[in-house]
């Protein structure tokens, strides 16, 4: 008669392996989470750089004087890298953090991250945009160049927005790893059929 064998628990089989796989996927979400740190804490220094840039644009010569505060799409650079250094920095406090991922939290990070990519990206836009009428003027309008007579506050001008869209890239991938971070952990709203029908029924 062939000797009984002790049951074994499919947790004492697998809990070496579980333990190891524990531990692996604690190291990788631990990386993860210093790498999307340092990419967050990236624009805060690259929004203040282009912050006082345009803050110190300014220049007096013979033919007037002239200074980014008289631009309004200057301003809203301005405006727009401050809130963006902020955000930044704040959002990399969060992140360094070792909590559990909540699905709200994964909303929030991917709706701000979203809505500050497309802030930036604005502010960068239309400062290129008036930077290129600085330059090369429009003669349909009778605008004139303006970068011959004051071509240092052009050029200190130029120097902030490349930094801005330097910001913009950064944004870019930051937005793209909230969006990974919370479509492959969340699942989307699940809808209830029986409170559809119910719902339709109680219209008719």
């Amino acid at each position: 008669m062939l000797a009984e064998k002790r049951a074994t628990s499919p947790m004492e089989v697998m809990g070496p392996r579980d333990e190891k796989e524990y531990e692996e996927e604690g190291s990788v979400s631990s990386a993860m989470r210093t790498a999307e740190t340092l990419l967050r804490l990236v624009p805060v220094g690259l929004c203040v750089a282009a912050l006082v840039v345009m803050l110190k644009n300014s220049q007096t010569n013979d033919f007037g004087s002239i200074s980014y505060s008289d631009l309004g799409a200057f301003r809203y650079l301005v405006h727009a890298n401050g809130i963006c250094a902020g955000y930044s920095l704040l959002s990399a406090i969060i992140v360094a953090m070792p909590r559990p991922s909540t699905m709200s939290s994964a909303w929030t990070f991917f709706f701000l991250d979203q809505v500050l990519t497309y802030a930036i990206l604005a502010a960068g836009a239309v400062s290129l945009e008036l930077l290129f009428l600085a330059y090369k003027g429009d003669a349909a309008v009778t605008w004139s160049t303006a970068c011959g007579s004051f071509g240092g506050f052009c050029r200190k001008a130029t120097a902030s927005v490349v930094i801005t869209f330097v910001v913009v890239a950064c944004y870019a991938v930051l937005s793209l790893i909230s969006s990974y971070k919370l479509f492959s952990k969340f699942d989307a709203p699940a809808v209830n059929p029986s409170k559809g029908i119910d719902l339709a029924a109680f219209q008719g």
